[in-house]
């Protein structure tokens, strides 16, 4: 007897459905045969199902049961793939024929017929709705991530014996219900605040600035003045996600197995912050298997790289490509692969190894050529795509320890940035953008337009500080988001000063 349930395997951020064929004939040696172009852990999962199975108090006869993992030039990997493969085999043993076309069912067993939590819930749920399943079986823990695409029923179970009474229609079980509104409000909340960075002002404006537009930014400073700290309280006054982009997002990070159980779903923004020695497929993603790397674990959030200069050369160079396009194309010898990663980066690093090189207080330690060393591990063509730079001093004492409350709050900081935003997206709604920082040169002629007094400021920067042409634009598109800021529809010659102050450190530190 051949039995059928669909599930799904995972490619990229997507996933691909999977018919799951068992065909149950005798023989005198039992046997389970997996074909389909399985992985390891697949192959595996005979050992598991069986046990499962046997544990479950369920029937399974004597025989050799053929798997067949459909379409058979798409490779199946990871444990996902138990739960079906065990009600298929059982259903196969029966004489009982299920109706199983509405049914996709994903997750890994244990010996004893638990069904334990799997990675790509987001993206299974997504794909089989789209081809017109109604239910989804997925394990206990994961039914709150599934849960959030409508349109479907999430069906939670706990064992391979509560599934099996539920697709045999012995037992039913409700679907899992989400309140996707409330779901959303309870867990926009952040640990950290603006208000308990001390001092800093100027600091705090510029990542404001930042947060407006989506423009990169990098801060200089000897260390113990509060450059991590800010940077960690950056994604607490960017606008909260919209629903399509934390979907977007909890697919990214439910693939790479970084999501948390409990909460089921990503409704903050992330905040990444990779070792200096991380490899390049740790930061753009790679692997045997190739999977999302620190850029796309923070698309549509924050990647932070302290210390900057301490990160190798080539590791850096890399971040070129998804800085310009927003996206990362992983390719292989069987296909490629393309993985979201439109972040903001955000980097901090010292002015000098010692780090107190320009200190009034504290002597700098290093010689003239350990300085250029260590300034020159940053190319000129990435410093081009950092928007903003901004020196980061000691904080006054009387600052550091005072006991008020002076700064504003994240929450009143997010309502401007967002405000700006706004203007943003109406501004580009026919060219598909969101941010300032992601204008094009066509973009940039049309709506950053200067009077005589603004165009004579920024002339006499570009020859005085000998800017690049891509310097150029990154001041213009600042100045825009300066202009957003106040409410203005003109940029004025303020906004072109600060915009231009913003890249003061090319001069002064890199050349």
């Amino acid at each position: 007897m051949i039995t059928k349930l669909y599930s799904a395997a995972l490619r990229g951020v997507d996933a691909l459905e999977v018919e799951v064929e068992v065909n149950a004939r005798g023989a005198e040696t039992p046997a389970v045969i997996i074909v389909g172009l399985p992985d390891a852990a697949v192959r595996e999962s005979s050992q598991r199902v069986t046990s499962a199975i046997t544990a479950s108090a369920l029937e399974l006869d004597l025989g050799v049961k053929t798997v067949n993992l459909a379409p058979a030039d798409l490779k199946k990997e990871g444990p996902s793939f138990d739960l079906p493969i065990a009600l298929a085999m059982v259903g196969a043993s029966g004489t009982k024929i299920l109706e199983t076309d509405s049914f996709c069912v994903v997750g890994e067993l244990g010996l004893d017929g638990a069904v334990r939590p799997v990675k790509g819930v987001l993206s299974i749920a997504l794909e089989a709705r789209k081809r017109g399943r109604k239910s989804l079986i997925v394990p206990e823990a994961n039914a709150a991530e599934a849960a959030v695409i409508e349109g479907i029923d999430v069906i939670p179970v706990r064992n391979l014996r509560q599934a099996w009474d539920f697709i045999s229609g012995e037992k039913r079980i409700l679907p899992f219900v989400l309140d996707r509104r409330a779901f959303f409000e309870s867990h926009r909340t952040y640990l950290v605040d603006f208000n308990e960075v001390k001092g800093q002002q100027h600091v705090k404006r510029a990542l404001e600035v930042a947060a407006a537009g989506g423009h990169n930014l990098l801060m200089v400073g000897p260390p113990g003045t509060g450059k991590s700290m800010v940077a960690k309280r950056l994604p607490t006054i960017m606008p909260d996600m919209t629903e399509e982009d934390a979907i977007e997002t909890t697919k990214i990070h439910s693939i790479a197995g970084t999501l948390d159980t409990k909460k089921g779903f990503l409704t903050t923004r992330p905040f990444r912050a990779p070792h200096h020695t991380i490899s390049d497929a740790g930061l753009l993603g790679g692997g045997t298997n190739p999977g999302p790397g620190e850029v796309s674990l923070a698309h549509h959030g924050v990647l932070f790289l302290d210390e900057l200069p301490e990160f190798r050369r080539q590791t850096l160079e890399v971040l070129r490509q998804p800085l310009e396009d927003g996206h990362v194309t992983i390719s292989r010898a069987a296909g490629s692969l393309t993985f979201p990663a439109r972040f903001m980066l955000v980097a901090a690093m010292n002015p000098c190894p010692c780090g107190f090189y320009g200190d009034s207080k504290r002597q700098c330690r290093c010689s003239v050529r350990q300085i250029e060393n260590y300034r020159q591990k940053i190319s000129g063509p990435l410093l081009d795509r950092i928007d903003i730079h901004v020196e980061v001093p000691l904080v006054d004492f009387r600052e550091l320890t005072s006991d008020a409350i002076t700064g504003e709050s994240s929450a009143i900081i997010r309502e401007r940035v967002a405000a700006a935003r706004d203007i943003q997206v109406a501004r580009f709604k026919s060219a598909k953008l969101t941010t300032n920082s992601a204008m094009g040169a066509k973009q940039v002629r049309e709506c950053c337009k200067l009077d005589a007094e603004s165009r004579g400021y920024l002339e006499h920067a570009m020859e005085q500080m000998n800017f690049s042409a891509r310097a150029h634009d990154r001041i213009l598109k600042v100045s825009r988001t300066l202009a957003d800021l106040a409410g203005k529809q003109d940029i004025t010659g303020n906004e072109v000063l600060e915009a231009i102050q913003f890249r003061s450190l090319d001069r002064r530190l890199f050349e």
